[in-house]
């Protein structure tokens, strides 16, 4: 089953092993999103203050993260502490860095 892809990563559904989720609805939810703009809507109403050289995540990114989280059954922001290692939910914010080895700070690493 193919899905819209990341880039030029492909995204595919198949059921033969390699990196294994249980959410793989937030697929279904993303393709959705991409085809009708919600986030992109619902991003347009924030005012992103902070300094630019300090970001490494977008209101975006953040935003998508809390969406999809909420979609996903983890209503607990402190969930977002084990989902941030969720190659998964990488690819529904977008990230192409998916295992989080390239995340700036060495503790968020992957």
């Amino acid at each position: 089953m193919e899905f819209q892809s990341l880039g030029r990563r492909e995204v595919i559904g198949r059921f033969d092993g390699g990196r294994i989720t249980s959410d793989g609805g937030g697929l279904l939810l993303r393709e959705v999103d991409q085809r009708i703009g919600l986030l992109d809507r619902l991003v347009a109403c924030f005012t992103d203050h902070r300094n630019p050289e300090s970001i490494e995540h977008s209101v975006r990114d953040l935003v998508a993260q809390r969406v999809y989280g909420l979609a996903l059954g983890y209503e607990d922001l402190n969930d977002h502490d084990d989902l941030r290692k969720d190659s998964t939910l990488a690819l529904l914010v977008g990230k192409r860095d998916l295992t989080g080895e390239r995340r700036v700070r060495e503790q968020d690493r992957g």
